[in-house]
């Protein structure tokens, strides 16, 4: 049975920086109660955001507007709008990312493709896109993980993993590509608009072969968290796709991960990298705590947070490419890792991870 491992990551993210005019739109939201825009103001402060990305391009004229006017005061757009925006503006930011990954690469031996996605639908989607855009074989084998949340990407790993362990020759592209900002809702609801605070767009690319370079994926592990179903939530509504994000993550997350430490590491107290979905500040501080980390530990997840946001599904994946690109720079080969990610159950999925050549 063949070992498998996460070759390269490639990484793209829209064009448009929307992080301030996000949260000019929380204080336009809250303008009316001083209490609620006074807490926004300071959690706003204390995010550990600068930067997250979007295909709505702001209008600087506004606090609820945008060049295109996909978003009007008093008149946000329905679903449908919201998935014709995704259909439209999806599948180039998918086979941006692909092919900065696949620049080289004979894309005649891909043999697999996998995308996860949990903020748009469409049929025939990305998958079939990337297979037309890309250039890639029309015998390749398509799986989409639908509407799982952040941790998806990590659910993506374990199918690639299983498929290059039963089939040695297989060359497997991983796709997590989220356009989060397409959902914004009009709310006076301070924890929907504190979410807001959160999330963007991104997408990233993985090759997984047996090919020995890069990370070795060792073993994973998942964590569901009983009676914390109604802490993260993810519906379609008529209003676009409704997100409840509850402040009591961060506690649960910490007390999950507490109890579970020994079955996540497996024993191992040797852990030197450590590729943590940024859920958001206070999440990466629970993480922290649950493992007796030195604040050094999460900095590429810090760092990613700062300069991206919360991507969903892609994002544990741009923390892991950047470790990756530091560990190439540092010869850092042979050091163990773990990967983890946070959605929708309460539900942890983790990854134990080698650094290979």
């Amino acid at each position: 049975m063949s070992d498998a491992f996460i070759n390269r990551i490639a990484t793209a993210t829209p064009p448009h920086d929307v992080n301030d005019p996000f949260l000019r739109f929380g204080q336009h939201m809250l303008r009316d109660d001083r209490r609620k825009l006074a807490l926004f103001n300071r959690m706003a402060d204390r995010s550990g955001i600068a930067h997250r990305y979007s295909f709505v391009q702001p209008d600087p004229g506004g606090a609820v507007r945008d060049v295109e006017g996909f978003y009007r005061a008093g008149a946000f757009p329905d679903t449908a709008t919201r998935m014709r925006k995704f259909e439209a503006c999806a599948p180039g930011l998918a086979a941006e990312a692909a092919e900065k990954l696949l620049a080289g690469e004979d894309r005649s031996r891909i043999t697999h493709v996998i995308v996860t996605s949990c903020t748009g639908l469409s049929a025939p989607g990305i998958d079939l896109e990337l297979i037309e855009r890309c250039g890639l074989p029309s015998t390749v084998e398509r799986t989409m993980v639908g509407f799982m949340g952040c941790y998806a990407a990590i659910n993506a790993l374990k199918l690639a993993r299983h498929i290059v362990r039963s089939q040695p020759g297989a060359r497997v592209l991983a796709v997590n590509l989220e356009l989060c900002t397409l959902h914004l809702h009009e709310t006076q609801d301070l924890e929907e608009i504190l979410s807001f605070l959160l999330f963007a767009d991104g997408c990233a690319a993985a090759l997984v072969s047996a090919d020995p370079l890069g990370v070795e994926m060792k073993s994973f592990h998942a964590a569901l968290v009983p009676e914390t179903k109604e802490l993260i939530r993810w519906n379609i509504r008529q209003q676009g796709f409704d997100m409840v994000l509850s402040g009591a993550v961060p506690g649960a997350i910490r007390a999950a991960l507490t109890s579970a430490r020994d079955d996540i590491l497996g024993g191992a107290n040797d852990i030197e990298l450590w590729a943590v979905h940024p859920g958001g500040r206070t999440v990466l501080d629970a993480v922290e705590q649950a493992f007796g980390l030195p604040p050094a530990a999460l900095a590429a997840s810090r760092s990613v947070l700062n300069d991206y946001g919360n991507m969903s599904s892609g994002t544990v994946m741009f923390v892991l490419d950047r470790i990756m690109r530091e560990a190439v720079a540092g010869q850092n080969a042979g050091k163990k890792g773990c990967a983890m990610s946070f959605g929708p159950g309460l539900s942890a999925e983790t990854m134990m991870f080698r650094l290979a050549a």
